[in-house]
């Protein structure tokens, strides 16, 4: 029961880092290629080094195209199968950023 806490806490943890991530990847998008942006596409983007892995977890880009990424965070914690890690991934758009708890 208490691990149901815990777990719950990484994946909001998981989440708010994500949705900074997202906010990083907007930024990218909508920065020109010669100011080394996407120029209107995610194609490109890549977490820096130093955002891959905090106390929460790891993150990675599983997928970029031109109207959208997907960032996939791996927690600490497990998740509802209670047997993998709590796992959040998040798909940017544009204008858009949509969290969706995968366990």
């Amino acid at each position: 029961m208490f691990g149901d806490g815990s777990a719950a806490s990484n994946r909001d943890a998981i989440a708010n880092d994500l949705t900074a991530h997202a906010s990083r990847a907007q930024v990218y998008q909508k920065k020109p290629k010669c100011l080394g942006g996407g120029g209107n596409s995610f194609v490109g983007f890549a977490l820096p080094y130093t955002a891959q892995s905090n106390q929460n977890g790891t993150f990675a880009v599983s997928g970029a195209t031109g109207t959208q990424v997907t960032i996939e965070g791996v927690g600490s914690e497990v998740g509802y199968d209670r047997v993998h890690p709590v796992k959040v991934a998040v798909q940017v758009r544009a204008d858009s950023i949509l969290v969706s708890e995968l366990n």
